[in-house]
């Protein structure tokens, strides 16, 4: 069954990557963007959502999009575990959603840990913003700041809830 699912995602992913090129590389007017995006993504998308290209994902399937979205250009969204995006939600350019990490043993490190990224209704995703797997933007939230360097940020209102200490390997 493993063998299989790899199969077919190693399939989706592939046809993903052509509509992509197409979708990035041709002419388009908006209603054709939201035909190519549905097609990515296997879900019909609102006539009031608007997405700016070039649009980037690496698998598509697990996107889900609200109504009302304004996503714009040079977004990136890794989806394979699952991205939701609310209605009303505005994506700055240059935003990565990411849902998808490596396990930090060694050993283990080629493993996929999979946790979906949630972005609350009415919430504003910032450009150049970087939203981590198992993540949920709140409704009505905000992502503009930057975060220091070394620490760990989570809460609302997001607040440094970790100093991370930088050791150097030898």
């Amino acid at each position: 069954m493993e063998t299989e699912d790899h199969d077919l995602r190693r399939k989706l992913v592939q046809q993903n990557q052509r509509l992509l090129q197409n979708l990035n590389t041709q002419r388009h007017c908006s209603c054709e963007v939201r035909q190519l995006v549905s097609e990515i993504i296997g879900q019909k998308i609102a006539a009031s959502t608007e997405i700016r290209l070039p649009f980037y994902s690496d698998y598509g399937h697990n996107i889900k999009l609200g109504e009302r979205v304004f996503i714009n250009a040079n977004v990136m969204m890794v989806d394979l575990g699952g991205i939701t995006i609310e209605n009303d939600v505005l994506i700055g350019p240059g935003a990565y959603l990411i849902s998808i990490n490596h396990k930090l043993d060694p050993q283990h490190r080629k493993e996929l840990e999979l946790k979906s990224v949630v972005i609350k209704q009415n919430a504003w995703i910032g450009a150049k913003a970087t939203i981590l797997p198992g993540v949920t933007v709140g409704k009505n939230a905000v992502v503009t700041k930057d975060v220091p360097a070394n620490t760990v940020v989570a809460g609302n209102p997001a607040k440094i809830i970790k100093k991370l200490q930088n050791k150097r390997s030898s």
